[in-house]
């Protein structure tokens, strides 16, 4: 049995038990499989899928985590979240061979929700950890290729896993969805103008605490399928909101400022939106005049820590005061990309220097093409990790 440095900290249990269910590759559901189960479902099917699907998801991202560069996993930050990973996993496998009597679901639906509380600031904690490591300096190209890497699928299956824990919590145990069409976690009607309404005065309303202006919206909205319809898919709300609000805070931060600088325009340029529905798809324009992003910087936007925003102090830290920054630590479109890329969608930038930015949020406006974008713990990701050999094939940009 193959075990990394990491792991032999663990209990014996533990590495058994990321070895076993890592060696399996997740179950990929579709839009619309979630959709018909949370109608015709039953908590003892939910149980036994969820039983087996949590653990490998959870072990799959323990295994590649292992894969890290060794300063890294010995931030106190990381090792936290591998911990709870751990006991998650341990809590999952004591239901294996259980059968699915109304005792045991109704637990198992009581460690779900134990466990989405546990992980609820995972994505806080270990973006604390690569800060700590980056503050280290000297970190080697290879190790960023490493971390983006192993980033973006981790936080990806995280998302996965809590859709998974909320669609059963919510279906078939006692919390009560958001709304009360919404089928868990899903709408199945999710009328997408007014998620992007919502959004944009949430944004609106943080910068104004913060600028004391912000740029207006226009909206115009497109249904190819049938013009008399508004648009509506089957979608999880939330994700679209989280997508929808990161870029309008983005656009809004980069019109005030690009604005301000000119100090001869007090005229803010709105935030045109765009809605498109076709057959396959759901695409989403928003365009501002904020200046633009140069092409030296347009490759990184999509890197974890990076923000042209100056950097809060820390995630953690009790001392900060005062407005909540627009921007700062870089997660925002790295994770909104993934909220996009999650349902076999994407998230894309194009931008003019000096000018303005658009950004493209494609979705699929079909169920049964809407299907998990999920990472697997295979031969191919190993030796993405273990190469150690990243190298540009191109001549470095200045």
């Amino acid at each position: 049995m193959y075990l990394t440095r990491f792991l032999r900290k663990q209990p014996p249990t533990i590495t058994y038990l990321v070895d076993h269910y890592a060696q399996y590759p997740p179950t990929g559901l579709t839009m619309k499989k979630i959709v018909e189960f949370a109608r015709e479902g039953d908590a003892h099917q939910s149980f036994l899928f969820l039983r087996s699907e949590l653990p490998i998801r959870l072990a799959s991202m323990m295994k590649e985590m292992n894969h890290l560069p060794s300063r890294l996993l010995d931030m106190p930050s990381v090792e936290t979240v591998n911990s709870w990973y751990g006991t998650s996993l341990i809590e999952l496998h004591s239901f294996k061979g259980l059968k699915p009597t109304t005792d045991v679901v109704k637990s198992f639906t009581e460690i779900l929700q134990n466990i989405r509380k546990r992980h609820s600031t995972v994505v806080e904690t270990l973006a604390q950890g690569y800060m700590e490591f980056s503050d280290l300096g000297q970190m080697k190209e290879y190790e960023g290729s490493q971390i983006q890497y192993f980033l973006d699928r981790f936080y990806l299956s995280r998302i996965s896993i809590r859709l998974l824990i909320y669609q059963h919590t919510m279906c078939f145990g006692e919390e009560v969805p958001i709304h009360p069409t919404h089928l868990g976690f899903v709408d199945p009607s999710c009328f997408v103008e007014d998620i992007i309404r919502d959004a944009y005065e949430n944004a609106q309303f943080l910068c104004e605490s913060y600028y004391l202006k912000s740029p207006r919206l226009e909206l115009r909205s497109i249904n190819a399928t049938n013009l008399n319809e508004p648009i509506a898919i089957a979608y999880v709300p939330s994700h679209l909101y989280h997508v929808m609000f990161e870029l309008f805070k983005n656009s809004m931060r980069a019109t005030v400022e690009y604005i301000e600088s000119k100090k001869n325009d007090d005229n803010l340029p709105p935030i045109k939106v765009d809605i498109v529905k076709a057959k396959e798809d759901l695409t989403i324009r928003i365009s501002d005049r904020g200046g633009g992003i140069p092409r030296s910087k347009a490759d990184k936007i999509f890197r974890y820590m990076y923000s042209t925003a100056p950097r809060p102090v820390s995630l953690h830290d009790s001392q900060h005061s005062g407005p909540i920054p627009l921007a700062g630590f870089g997660y925002g479109l790295p994770i909104s990309r993934l909220y996009a890329r999650y349902f076999n969608g994407d998230l894309e930038i194009h931008s003019i220097d000096g000018y303005g930015t658009d950004a493209y949020i494609y979705l699929q406006a079909v169920e049964d093409q809407a299907s998990e974008w999920l990472p697997i713990c295979n031969r191919a990701a190993y030796e993405y990790y273990i190469s150690r050999k990243y190298q540009s094939d191109w001549t470095k940009k200045k």
